[in-house]
């Protein structure tokens, strides 16, 4: 089937998707002022007890806050009342950082949502009349007709006729694409427009399931539940939380005992400093700004556990064509055999060549009037051209009494023996040369004499090799799936620089390739359009299904790359382990803060009864009450200070485990023990200096 993508495309009419409409992304800033608003009120919102309880950490710290308040209005105390407005500041913090991250998508999810509700369609009936209906009303089955101006209604396959297709709202692409029936190009995506021509699509998605409902539904957060790897560290910090409770409640009478007076205020403070509230604040935050980091790149994550599965992969099965190399093999050279002539050769090649349109037969074309200045002919009744077929595995020309034909080596030596002749010496060599060196050799015969070869050259993605040496860094292992022979295949992904490669795939040992890698305890993550991928797409821990795939292919996938660019792969692997690393990186610096904290607080609350612990008062603090205010104080302020960091992600560096372990302890775990010391210092010193205490 010729490959009518590469057809140009119509311009596109007025009335397109608004520029505010293209992509899932929306190309926001971080601190955009509509997001910033909407963050803010929902920072108030957030305080309803039912949302706070799902978050054990911060629930804790609300509740401090309203004992802080009643003791406040009990017993009127300026300190009191600092103490309460700073807890409740970090109860507002924290909600902040979450609604910060959900109000990236929100805008983005408005517009696609006002897209859908004003879809109507033309629903055909058994007797092949038309009806307009709302798209909310159509089912699973249903047939409707798009023509040029409509938007698509629904997901679905289209089964009659070809058409350009604006996807601009789905993709953020602008470039219209074709859409035709059969093929791994027949699925179209509700709310996209047509620009051109007639179809007719069978709808596939249930009511109220269509790939535009996912979408704004991912898109907003609104379904977004909490990974394994999440809620273990949510148990983990809930624990945390609760052995301090107890240690911190027996400081009471520990103090009544030995002559200090601790008061509910400080207790709750001491609390609330202990235990891991920074990162209990950010946590929500960072799992949804890693799906928003997806989403920024066009792909759609399913679920959370989806992108940290990508964080976890080992094992990459990356298709050769499009991925790895350019996708369109050029003509390059001309290799004469038998004793004939290189410019025999190319003259035959570029007759065989003049119906074939794909890029390789076209190359061919242009690569004989480059070389020989053989142009195109014109010619004359009587010839017929011999299109390609995968039974016969070649193509060609019948002109004048002579046969041409070019096509797979095999293919043509078996056709020149039907006709009589023979192969010449050394064409196997000249045909296994050209394999070896990752090029596709195409025979060319003119009845029963082969003239000789024609070399495709396969171009290997520039810089490509470098990212695979990154992958290779990061413990990743990665595998070139190509349907080329073993001999091409290992040409090109020695020059690529993979470690690994399945030549001659097919569904079914793709299959057995990820069982197996998964059989050795390893994640894998691969990419595909096809129906026939769609098993594989199943089987992986990551599969990103191509938008332009068939609907198979993308029900089957967790993930679906909306540009249809299977490079991107790589990208999602490596938003993975940003989430990944950022969550665990916050987590090390939350905890290592608390150590600071102890040495602020816990020496001034007794230092008067047990002189002794003047020695860990090492920030030299101006007295216990400025101790403990500073410390809730900086407490507070680490959320907001972190929130850039949360959602932005800490970068990646492709590195090993251990590589990134050490350079976790150092920078975030020092680091966590280092800034408190000095932000709690310089706030004592503040509070100081302007006489609050």
């Amino acid at each position: 089937m010729t490959d009518t993508a590469t057809a140009a495309p119509p311009p596109a009419p007025t009335g397109a998707a608004p520029p505010s409409a293209r992509g899932v992304a929306g190309q926001r800033s971080l601190f955009d002022p509509e997001i910033l608003r909407y963050a803010t009120g929902e920072a108030f919102k957030k305080l309803d007890p039912r949302v706070q309880v799902k978050n054990p950490v911060m629930f804790i710290v609300l509740i401090g806050t309203v004992v802080t308040l009643a003791e406040s209005i009990a017993h009127p105390t300026l300190f009191a009342w600092s103490i309460t407005a700073w807890l409740f500041a970090t109860v507002l913090f924290a909600n902040f950082a979450e609604a910060m991250a959900e109000g990236r998508g929100r805008a983005q999810a408005d517009t696609l949502r006002r897209m859908r509700s004003e879809t109507e369609a033309r629903r055909l009936g058994s007797d092949g009349s038309e009806e307009r209906v709302a798209a909310s009303v159509l089912a699973k089955g249903d047939l409707v007709v798009c023509e040029a101006g409509d938007l698509i209604p629904s997901d679905g396959d289209i089964v009659e006729g070809v058409a350009s297709v604006d996807e601009s709202a789905i993709t953020g692409e602008s470039a219209p694409v074709i859409r035709e029936s059969g093929g791994d190009r027949s699925a179209v995506t509700g709310g996209t427009k047509v620009l051109s021509d007639r179809i007719v699509v069978r709808i596939t998605a249930e009511r109220g399931k269509t790939f535009m409902d996912r979408m704004i539904a991912l898109v907003e957060g609104a379904n977004r539940q909490k990974t394994p790897n999440e809620i273990a560290l949510t148990i983990l910090l809930s624990v945390l939380t609760v052995v301090f409770i107890p240690v911190v409640v027996v400081l009471r009478p520990f103090g009544h005992y030995s002559g200090a007076t601790v008061s509910v205020v400080v207790l709750v403070a001491l609390l609330v400093c202990l235990i891991p509230t920074t990162i209990g604040a950010l946590l929500s935050a960072i799992g949804i700004a890693g799906m928003d980091r997806l989403v920024q790149r066009n792909v759609l994550a399913m679920s959370g556990r989806a992108v940290e599965a990508a964080g976890d992969v080992q094992t990459l099965l990356l298709d050769k064509t499009g991925t790895i190399t350019l996708g369109n093999r050029m003509a390059s050279e001309f290799h004469p055999v038998g004793g004939h002539r290189e410019e025999e050769v190319a003259d035959a090649a570029q007759l065989a060549s003049l119906a074939d349109e794909t890029p390789e037969g076209r190359s061919i074309v242009v690569l004989a009037k480059e070389r020989f200045g053989i142009r195109e002919r014109e010619l004359a009744s009587g010839h017929e051209f011999v299109p390609f077929s995968a039974t016969t595995r070649m193509s060609g020309l019948d002109l004048d009494g002579r046969q041409i034909r070019k096509g797979a080596a095999e293919a043509v030596r078996r056709w020149v023996a039907e006709q009589g002749g023979a192969p010449p010496d050394g064409l196997d060599q000249v045909v296994d040369g050209i394999a070896r060196q990752g090029s596709t050799p195409l025979v060319v015969a003119d009845g029963t004499e082969i003239l000789g070869v024609i070399e495709l050259k396969d171009v290997v993605k520039e810089g490509i090799r470098e990212r695979f040496a990154e992958m290779r860094a990061a413990g990743i292992r990665t595998v070139m799936i190509t349907g080329d022979n073993p001999l091409t295949a290992a040409a090109i992904a020695q020059e690529a620089g993979v470690d690994d490669f399945l030549a001659e795939a097919t569904p079914e040992t793709k299959l057995d390739l990820i069982r197996a890698e998964q059989e050795g305890g390893r994640l894998v993550a691969m990419t595909g359009d096809g129906t026939n991928d769609a098993p594989a797409l199943a089987q992986a821990d990551v599969g990103v299904a191509m938008n332009t795939g068939t609907t198979a292919a993308k029900e089957a996938g967790n993930m679906v790359d909306l540009d249809s660019n299977p490079t991107k792969l790589i990208t999602i692997v490596e938003i993975g382990k940003q989430l990944l690393i950022t969550r665990g990186s916050l987590t090390t610096f939350s905890i290592a803060n608390d150590i600071a904290k102890y040495f602020a607080i816990i020496p001034a609350l007794f230092v008067a009864t047990y002189p002794q612990l003047g020695t860990l008062n090492i920030m030299k603090l101006h007295s216990p009450t400025s101790a403990v205010l500073s410390a809730v104080i900086f407490n507070a302020l680490v959320i907001v200070a972190l929130i850039p960091l949360a959602l932005r992600g800490v970068k990646w560096r492709p590195s090993g485990a251990q590589a990134i372990l050490r350079r976790n302890v150092w920078i975030y775990g020092v680091g966590g023990i280092v800034v408190p010391f000095i932000g709690i210092k310089l706030i004592d010193l503040f509070l100081t200096a302007v006489h609050w205490y």
